[in-house]
């Protein structure tokens, strides 16, 4: 257990500075850059699953339109 607390301060003191040298270099405050990065999270994994819903929408119709006939008598 105590491993795990020893990494897990480790991330809390060397890693969690990474917004705030962005925001320092591009000039501007770290919660921008924090709610930026939070949000281009939301919008990557939500165009994932909007992707995911089309093509399986496409699908669906595709396989409407064109359905399989086993035989020619099946007209």
């Amino acid at each position: 257990m105590q491993i795990a607390r020893n990494t897990l301060l480790f991330f809390q003191k060397h890693g969690y500075h990474v917004c705030q040298r962005i925001a320092d270099r591009l000039g501007i405050r770290a919660k921008i850059v924090r709610t930026t990065f939070m949000y281009l999270t939301f919008v990557t994994v939500g165009f994932g699953f909007a992707l995911y819903l089309f093509m399986a929408f496409w699908m669906r119709i595709k396989d409407i339109i064109y359905t399989k006939r086993s035989s020619v008598f099946d007209l």
